[in-house]
């Protein structure tokens, strides 16, 4: 792929999108309080899933001997994980947006107007993404790491209830940062919303391996740029859970031969 190829690109699909949106902007005569109130509810959010919201929270308060189905101990402290990124990444943003003035929950990106008009960019992600994923599912980090619940062979039941679990958190993350803090930011900073998200987003990944964490800085510009373009954060979503849920059945014939599954 040469440069001038991929400089004309990004041009296309990244630099004239925002072109398009910063045209959007409307200016405003009067300081608009609404930035302040997405920017205080994200840092309240990520502030509890970082302190509260994780499964070392659910272990200490519920250790496996105290919980009366011991089986699925450990999918409950995946509940407790899922249901925590609902709770701040959907219904907390949902009940400030309600609070204020003129807002609906509905235009921060979950209208499904137009969605069949851009479908296809979903699939072109995701057709993207695939040749990575099969060529990582080879590995034995990989297999090692997915799925996260060890025990999503052991039964039917178990896989289905985890991929639920995974796809509603990713769910809440897309509302969280494609919707709730772009289309809250938008109006004030135009395109400059996409950095923004970009922080936070970026900020998550910690933990994770190195290019992992800089690979959310493309996505999250990518599909920053395609949810505000279609209004819609159903594309991200869809290519999320897609992603998860191939990399998740590619790791499960692995799952008995490394010896972490039942």
């Amino acid at each position: 792929m040469s440069a001038s190829f991929l400089r004309r690109l990004l041009r296309r699909w990244l630099w004239d999108q925002w072109q398009v949106l910063w045209d959007e902007v409307k200016p405003r005569p009067r300081l608009d309080p609404k930035p302040m109130v997405v920017l205080l509810v994200t840092a309240v959010s990520l502030t509890l899933q970082e302190y509260w919201g994780d499964r070392q929270t659910f272990r200490d308060l519920v250790p496996p001997g105290t919980f009366p189905f011991s089986a699925y101990w450990e999918l409950a402290s995946f509940g407790w994980w899922s249901g925590f990124r609902v709770v701040g990444y959907l219904v907390v943003p949902m009940i400030a947006i309600a609070a204020m003035p003129g807002e609906r929950v509905r235009d921060y990106g979950l209208s499904f107007k137009g969605f069949r008009k851009h479908a296809w960019i979903y699939v072109v992600l995701y057709l993207l993404v695939l040749p990575a994923v099969l060529a990582a599912s080879c590995t034995r980090p990989f297999q090692y790491t997915y799925p996260f619940y060890k025990l999503a062979s052991r039964s039917l039941l178990d896989f289905l209830a985890w991929e639920l679990l995974y796809g509603l958190q990713f769910l809440s993350l897309e509302f969280f940062f494609r919707g709730f803090i772009l289309f809250g930011l938008r109006p004030s900073l135009g395109p400059h919303a996409i950095w923004v998200m970009c922080v936070p987003y970026c900020m998550i990944h910690y933990g994770k391996p190195m290019a992992e964490t800089l690979g959310a800085i493309v996505a999250g510009l990518v599909l920053g740029t395609l949810s505000l373009r279609t209004r819609s954060i159903w594309c991200g979503v869809l290519v999320h859970v897609s992603v998860a849920l191939t990399m998740d059945l590619l790791a499960l014939p692995h799952c008995r031969s490394h010896g972490r599954c039942p």
